[in-house]
């Protein structure tokens, strides 16, 4: 991140748009951002959620300029280090570690969306909420109960007997 600049964005700003080409990688240093996908009738889906100390990109479309399928958008006010795809793609042909890091960091990224597909068939509600509470404690302190239904696909009313359950 030493060619990143240092950005900020207030809750509700996106770091990228649906239908633009997102132009940076963003390391979070404090924040954290959701992925907005919309239905054809125009609701909105939490796909995913980063977090302070994660990476954020429209990963990989943003290295073949295709316009993005989602909004990233803040859900707190974010710091965000943010270095050009053009720069990274320049790099990549004559560093062959960052190339490798790109490829890592596919694979990683598959394996993530691949892991929540199979979830989705394969574990309950329950299961994937739990899941989700372990890795993020604070989860309720960042997102609100409605983003987090729709992160796990399920309705606010059944996430609020989930939590009584407890």
């Amino acid at each position: 991140m030493e060619q990143g600049v240092l950005r900020h964005f207030e809750k509700g700003e996106d770091f990228v748009t649906v239908g633009e080409v997102c132009r940076y990688v963003g390391f979070i240093k404090s924040g954290t951002l959701k992925y907005l996908a919309f239905s054809s009738d125009g609701c909105e889906h939490v796909v995913g959620m980063e977090f302070a100390g994660e990476f954020v990109a429209d990963f990989p479309f943003s290295f073949y300029g295709t316009p993005s399928r989602v909004s990233i958008t803040a859900q707190l006010p974010c710091d965000i280090y943010c270095v050009s795809v053009k720069v990274i793609a320049e790099r990549m042909g004559d560093d062959r570690v960052l190339s490798d890091i790109i490829m890592h960091s596919t694979e990683a990224v598959f394996s993530t969306v691949y892991d929540r597909y199979m979830a989705l068939y394969t574990r309950s509600a329950n299961e994937r909420y739990h899941d989700l509470i372990n890795r993020h404690p604070d989860l309720f302190t960042l997102f609100s109960l409605k983003d987090i239904a729709s992160f796990l696909n399920i309705t606010p009313t059944h996430l609020s007997r989930l939590r009584k359950n407890l």
